[in-house]
């Protein structure tokens, strides 16, 4: 079988890696505990392409441990007590280095399982996972383990393995390389971070190239047919899902028209329009709330618009709400004091109707105080009159504030003239 270009230009040493210089630059954290040779419980945490699986056989290749290799999506608990197994074994007498990719599809009793064996130190543990570890990976294999995160890569530091990539497709054929203007840039700004997906694209370009059987020519037009769309590494049930959610409500939250329109572009160019219409319902009262009390409508209206006309049209009405949302006066009133109110009902603290609350129009033998004594406020001026509505336990408790915005200072303004 054809070996993949992916594994042919994987690299052998750290020096050649791509990206990743947070941890393993001159000065980064795991190049040390790497070169020191004492290596511990690791949990490579990132997306897929940058890098995880090469580092952990680079580390694997420099130290004296058997290597044994499962991935969580089809190890049973069988596979992992065949890999203890080789820890009884001459070629596993100074222990074994398990890479298990994808850890986070490991059940609590697979991983569980190795707990022990990492506990003596007869298994060396070196997991991989594109979903965040301490979510995903149970308690016990975290605090046994470092965690260390892999980040995407940026395009300039993709640039040379795809030129590397297209050399050795050249060279196996016995070609001259005639790479157009613009493509490798092209290649690199596509791949989404992902180094294995730009080496795939290169691989997918050497077979639709030109070939005149001198040259192996690869135009911008042709790459552009097959990078038709960037990888935005989007995942409705993943991370990358609620990150992007979280970006989209906070630049909102933040008065940043721009970076609000182009988390909601993205959201859109996936697909994921539903996420969106809630996430921007949600935003119209929690974060711009009282201080526009119109803003729930106008969104609702615009929601409701998108949902009708489908996308690609969505777009326009959902445009729409996020930058009236981005640009509208914020105000989180509302959301704080339901917040405070249901915390001293999550606490046990409710107590009784006051008297004058009680639907109760006939007192009985047993009542003390006859009579529910209700002031009905549309009989008083300006239909206000003071009485005592929250529970005695609770009947000094003031979870709403007004805020400092035009429309909520009116309404405070109003009722400070009624109330005084």
């Amino acid at each position: 079988m054809p070996k993949p270009l992916a594994d042919k230009i994987r690299p052998k040493t750290l020096d050649d890696v791509v990206g990743q210089k947070h941890i393993l630059g001159e000065n980064g954290a795991l190049r040390k505990i790497i070169q020191s040779g004492k290596i511990p419980n690791m949990i490579f945490y990132g997306a897929s392409g940058v890098g995880k699986t090469t580092v952990a056989r680079i580390i694997a290749e420099n130290t004296n441990l058997k290597m044994c290799k499962l991935n969580g999506t089809s190890a049973s608990v069988s596979d992992i007590k065949d890999v203890i197994a080789e820890t009884e074994t001459i070629d596993g007498f100074n222990g074994v280095l398990l890479y298990l990719d994808e850890i986070q599809y490991l059940n609590k009793k697979q991983q569980q399982s190795l707990l022990e064996h990492i506990e003596n130190g007869r298994i060396t543990l070196i997991a991989s996972t594109t979903e965040n570890p301490y979510f995903y990976v149970f308690n016990a294999i975290l605090s046994r383990s470092t965690v260390f995160e892999f980040k995407p890569i940026e395009p300039e530091d993709i640039e040379p393995a795809i030129r590397r990539a297209f050399q050795i497709v050249a060279d196996e054929q016995n070609l001259k390389l005639k790479i157009g203007n613009g493509v490798v840039e092209h290649i690199a700004k596509g791949c989404g971070g992902d180094v294995r997906k730009s080496i795939n694209t290169v691989e997918l370009c050497a077979v639709t190239a030109e070939n005149d059987g001198e040259s192996l020519v690869v135009t911008l037009d042709n790459v552009k047919q097959l990078v038709q769309r960037s990888n935005m590494r989007y995942d409705r049930d993943g991370d990358q899902h609620y990150d992007l959610l979280s970006a989209l409500q906070k630049s909102i939250r933040g008065s940043d028209e721009n970076a609000a329109i182009h988390y909601a572009a993205r959201l859109l160019e996936s697909g994921d329009m539903l996420s969106l219409c809630r996430r921007l319902l949600v935003i119209a009262s929690e974060d711009i709330g009282l201080a526009y009390p119109q803003a729930i409508v106008i969104t609702k209206a615009c929601v409701d618009s998108a949902l009708q006309l489908g996308l690609p049209e969505a777009r326009i009405p959902l445009a729409e709400a996020v930058i009236l949302l981005a640009t509208a006066p914020k105000s989180n009133s509302a959301y704080m004091a339901i917040a405070n109110a249901t915390a001293d009902i999550q606490a046990g603290i409710t107590g009784t109707f006051p008297r004058c609350l009680q639907n109760m129009h006939y007192d009985g033998d047993d009542v003390k105080n006859k009579g529910q004594n209700y002031l009905y406020p549309h009989d008083f001026p300006n239909h206000y009159v003071k009485q005592q509505y929250l529970p005695d336990e609770l009947k000094d408790r003031s979870y709403y504030e007004f805020g400092d915005n035009k429309t909520e200072q009116a309404s405070k303004a109003y009722w400070d003239k009624i109330k005084k």
